[in-house]
């Protein structure tokens, strides 16, 4: 089918008025729930070893029809958007309000704010060019130095179309682009060799970032990561001050910190921060925000899964425990109001409350004076894979680029550094906060029971005291 940025359902041949009919009547008596019409272009490339290794290219349609009844929620979904699958997916979801009878929720305010524009970014550049550029990018980190061994390159977009249809014919409708560009090289010395990575993107048009300046310094900067580690040493293992670098090494807060702050984990009491709402949860000074409302960015919404607008919201200030994400089940459920975190992987995916763009605020102290006040410590500066427990609140995260840090002197980079402690107890740790805020390049994908969302984090260099390191070296 043909499909324009303003008549998804129309042009489906469900029809909206038929798709207003069955969806009240498979919410009458519900405290909640929607119908989310979806469509989806997908494309990516990825170039390896100098040649073209993989192309896709896919169309995905389909909705997702929910009841909410109290803590209940029914949800059927099918890739078939018509009147016929959408009789059956009342049927099914209807189950969840037998012996139920609730007073449907007022709908979401509604918003004249776009974040984005609705431009498909497949459009432009063509296959060819798209294909052209990876090659230009392989053969330039070659190019550049001779300890260079594998690069890979990849670009993958975006164009999505969704309609949310409320029982009481409240109908919102946003369009969604994205792209992403990710760079990695392996370089070695002899028998060794290390890899270092770049990525980059946003709810923008590739144009934004495959550009010469861009791509070439994506380049350098995956070549330098990977240098570095040529030259590093075993890390240390034992309590040390820690400093983080600004911008992606948000991504421990984001896992550490931000899960535990989602309003289901807190409904439940399975958060760390449970109960703790306008306690003292972190060091003064500390302020954390998911921001979903920041123009073009890979985690920002118009609006969520759910029809709410996107918000800024207040999780930490100054220390002090103000607020949760929420969708709209868990807000009604514990008493709070939705903050635009309900969101969903697609049409097949219950929404559930989710980070956007989680950013610790900036201090007041500069980086150099952070880093000059370690006498015995590391200075983490990029992160890859970690894993948290959110009842517990501990965390571990792996250093893709750390540094020895002596008498407040920059030293030997590390390998093997990983960061281990629990959320709650490293934020009281947070001892110096930099002014040098720096949002990540756009590149973060947020993993919670088997649905993937894009997101964001940024951060300030801040210093943590006596964390534990896990290393290699005695």
């Amino acid at each position: 089918m043909t499909i324009s940025t303003a008549d998804l359902i129309e042009s489906s041949g469900l029809g909206l008025e038929t798709a207003k009919r069955l969806t009240k009547d498979a919410l009458d008596g519900a405290d909640d729930g929607e119908l989310f019409v979806e469509y989806r272009q997908t494309e990516g490339l990825v170039f390896d070893n100098g040649r073209l290794k993989g192309a896709n290219y896919d169309t995905a349609q389909g909705f997702g029809l929910r009841a909410v009844a109290g803590e209940a929620a029914g949800y059927a979904h099918a890739g078939d958007i018509s009147e016929g699958a959408l009789k059956r997916a009342v049927d099914a979801v209807s189950a969840v309000k037998k012996g139920y009878s609730g007073s449907y929720a007022a709908a979401p305010a509604r918003t004249n704010v776009s974040l984005y524009s609705d431009a498909n970014p497949l459009g432009g550049p063509s296959f060819e060019d798209k294909v052209k550029l990876l090659q230009e990018i392989d053969a330039y980190a070659r190019s550049v130095d001779p300890r260079v061994r594998q690069v890979t390159a990849s670009l993958a977009g975006s164009w999505q179309v969704v309609e949310i249809l409320r029982a009481d014919g409240h109908l919102v409708r946003d369009v969604r682009p994205m792209v992403r560009l990710s760079i990695s090289v392996v370089a070695g010395n002899d028998d060794r060799q290390e890899s270092g990575s770049f990525g980059c993107g946003g709810r923008e048009g590739f144009d934004r970032f495959i550009t010469t300046e861009n791509w070439q310094g994506g380049v350098d900067e995956a070549l330098r990561q990977a240098l570095v580690n040529l030259e590093a040493v075993p890390a240390p293992a034992g309590t040390l001050d820690v400093v983080l670098g600004p911008g992606w090494p948000g991504i421990l807060l984001h896992e550490a910190v931000g899960h535990g702050l989602e309003g289901d984990f807190n409904r439940k009491k399975t958060s760390a921060f449970a109960g703790l709402m306008g306690e003292r949860v972190a060091s003064p000074g500390v302020t954390i925000v998911d921001d979903g409302t920041i123009p073009d960015r890979r985690g920002s919404l118009s609006v969520d899964d759910e029809g709410t607008p996107a918000s800024r919201t207040v999780l930490i200030e100054d220390g002090i425990l103000k607020g949760y994400m929420q969708d709209r089940q868990n807000a009604r459920l514990m008493g709070m109001e939705p903050t635009g975190n309900g969101r969903r992987q697609s049409y097949a995916h219950i929404p559930m409350p989710r980070m956007t763009n989680t950013v610790m605020m900036a201090g007041d102290k500069d980086p150099e004076e952070i880093l000059s006040s370690v006498k015995d410590g590391i200075y983490a500066v990029s992160f890859g894979g970690g894993q948290v427990d959110i009842t517990s609140g501990k965390f571990v995260f792996s250093c893709t680029e750390a540094y020895r840090v002596e008498n407040g002197k920059v030293g030997a980079p590390l390998k093997g550094a990983m960061l281990i402690g629990n959320g709650p107890d490293a934020l009281t740790r947070v001892s110096m906060i930099g002014n040098d805020m720096k949002l990540d390049p756009g590149m973060g994908t947020c993993g919670k029971q088997g649905q993937g969302v894009p997101v964001g984090v940024g951060q300030p260099s801040m210093r943590i005291n006596e964390m534990t390191v896990g290393g290699t070296a005695v």
